[in-house]
């Protein structure tokens, strides 16, 4: 029984690891370089007057951005291996529209964002950054999506909804090690243990393969990961679902900003550009594209609160 049980366990992780490698384009994302539904934006006056008379751009009449293209549908390479498209790109797109420049673009890896921003390699970015109090020391940010986590099941799961730590008591649960949502879990952990409820079981896998297969075989119960990840997931695999949400702050609410250099003068105009597409139904039209609505934002604020030092 053991070997059949191994052999049946072998056979699901191949067939798994084939399907996760097939083309990204079956997850329904229009992932062209060519991008033909990007919704593009008009000049916001309001925005280009709040931009500093002696602002200077990186390369005049540009709005030089950096990017990190770590996955869809937030930011990725399209199918030509080349053009970076996504949210975050399509985002920029909108902001550059309303301030009346042209957009530039420079992939950069993610942990070269900082000392970039800083040497003044580039005028922004727009990479899921989240407003933390430690970066506020150093930059400014203006918010325009929710930094969220996701609670995703098994397509055919009897678990329907996860918004509070009690709804996770007893559940296994693939978490990542060191992450924030594992900080956060371990909370919900001694507040159910506190209320007399089961304890979550989290679990720790290599890879997403791994993580993708121990749900799918029935050894874990829940996966939490970046909200965005999962979203794409879902809609390429077709085998999991979403069943909640959790804010990267929890309980407080979390922001992801376009990042400036600190003290440059023009985080207000991208929060004035921000709310100008909010308003116009542009940014509603960007997120649905990406399938990121729930991730929204009311408004967009200038330097809103942030994670705190931990």
């Amino acid at each position: 029984m053991v070997g059949i049980s191994v052999k049946r366990l072998f056979v699901a992780t191949i067939a798994a690891l084939l399907h996760f490698s097939s083309a990204q384009a079956d997850a329904g994302f229009d992932l062209s370089p060519g991008q033909p539904g990007r919704v593009r934006a008009e000049k916001d006056e309001r925005a280009i007057a709040a931009i500093p008379a002696d602002f200077e751009f990186v390369t005049p009449g540009k709005f030089t951005v950096a990017v990190s293209p770590g996955g869809p549908p937030l930011a990725t390479y399209a199918t030509d291996a080349r053009t970076v498209i996504g949210a975050d790109p399509e985002y920029a797109q909108a902001v550059a529209d309303s301030l009346g420049l042209s957009l530039e673009l420079v992939p950069v890896a993610w942990i070269d964002w900082p000392l970039g921003l800083t040497s003044g390699k580039y005028d922004a970015v727009i990479s899921n950054v989240g407003v933390t109090e430690q970066r506020k020391e150093k930059f400014d940010f203006s918010s325009y999506r929710q930094g969220l986590h996701g609670f995703f099941v098994k397509s055919d799961s009897a678990i329907t909804s996860i918004k509070k730590p009690k709804d996770a008591a007893g559940l296994r649960i693939i978490v990542g090690a060191g992450t924030n949502q594992e900080r956060i879990l371990l909370k919900w952990n001694e507040e159910n243990i506190a209320a007399g409820l089961k304890p979550l079981e989290l679990q720790y896998y290599d890879d997403e393969a791994a993580s993708l297969v121990a749900l799918a075989s029935g050894r874990a119960d829940v996966i939490v990961q970046p909200h965005a990840q999962l979203v794409f997931i879902a809609a390429r695999d077709r085998k999991i679902k979403r069943v909640g949400t959790l804010s990267a702050g929890w309980p407080e609410r979390s922001d992801v900003a376009i990042t400036t250099h600190k003290g440059s003068g023009l985080a207000n105009a991208l929060t004035i550009a921000t709310n100008g597409l909010i308003e116009s139904g542009i940014y509603s039209k960007i997120l649905d594209r990406w399938r990121l609505s729930e991730e929204a934002l009311p408004r967009s604020e200038t330097n809103p609160p942030g994670l705190p030092k931990f």
